[in-house]
Formats: structure tokens, sequence, C-alpha cells
């Protein structure tokens, strides 16, 4: 069977995450919680949930043992996503200098395809404020509204799910 790529926003390439990412993607992270997510977040809550970053080599173990995908605008990294063997989509993060160009939409469809393509019947993720309403667009719904704590802070979010109705499990 033949795999029809799905069509991307103009300048959107959205490819499987590779080793070579790490520092990329992890500037990504790091810049979209301290720059984008102060448009719903105090400085200090974006602290607290940047915390303490990673060291290349885990953030680079922890990519690749998830399905991650890397969207390239421009020749340049500019977002990821992922999701796990479960469908739980633990990540979803554009640069803040690819905002608005169509990044995250083009990640969450090649979530949402790789998702249909491991068979899997439900998604879920716990959203940010900031990417709640990206989720909503691709037919994620709140399940539920939470607020976890770092340290003495708190941090709303939401916990969403997306069911698959067309899941169906392919044979290679």
């Amino acid at each position: 069977m033949t795999r029809v790529p799905l069509p991307e926003p103009d300048g959107v390439h959205v490819r499987p995450y590779e080793p070579a990412d790490a520092a990329a993607t992890l500037e990504t992270f790091t810049l979209a919680i301290t720059r984008t997510a102060l448009a719903r977040y105090t400085a200090e809550q974006v602290q607290a949930w940047i915390g303490t970053p990673p060291s290349l080599g885990a953030w680079d173990e922890a990519r690749r043992a998830v399905r991650t995908f890397v969207a390239e605008l421009d020749g340049r990294v500019a977002g990821f996503s992922d999701v796990d063997d479960r469908g739980y989509v633990d990540r979803l993060f554009v640069h803040p200098a690819a905002a608005r160009r169509g990044v995250a939409g083009a990640l969450l469809d090649r979530v949402l395809a790789e998702a249909r393509r491991a068979g899997l019947a439900t998604l879920t993720t716990h959203a940010s404020l900031v990417a709640e309403p990206v989720f909503a667009r691709h037919g994620f719904e709140v399940v539920a509204r939470e607020t976890v704590h770092r340290g003495d802070v708190s941090l709303d979010r939401c916990e969403m799910r997306r069911v698959l109705h067309s899941a169906t499990r392919l044979t290679h």
C-alpha cells in the first residue's frame, strides 16, 4: 500500500525526528515556554514550568523513546510533536519565530495520521492554556481542567482527548 502524504501548509515539511535535531528541538521547547507561554502564564509560572533544562543527551533519548516529528519551515526546525504507543501526545511546541504559520497544525495532522496508522483508537494530552485552542481545532475535547504544581507555583492546564473513529492497523 502506498502512503499518500498529507498536504502541508506552504513551506512546512514534517518528518520523523533524527538525533541531529536534538539541539534545535530543545531550543524550540525552551523558547516556546519562555516566550510564547508568557501570553497565558506569568514569568514565575514560566520559570517553574521550564525548570532545569535536561542535558542534550537526555533530551535526545526522550525524543527517540516516542514517535517524535519535526516540522521544518524554510529549511529550519520550526516545531516538534510526539505521540507514544498509548496515544499520549506529550509535546507540541513551535518556535516563536514560526508562530501562526501552520506549524502546529501540520504537526498535529502528522500525529493524527501516525496514530491512525498505528491502530490507536484515542489520543490524549495535557494541554497548556496556550496549546488548548490548537488541539481543539484538531478535534480534541476538554475532558477536565486541572491545576498542577511545580514547587509552590500553580499552573492551569486541561486534559484533552480525541477519539479516532477510523483507527485501523496496517501491516507491513
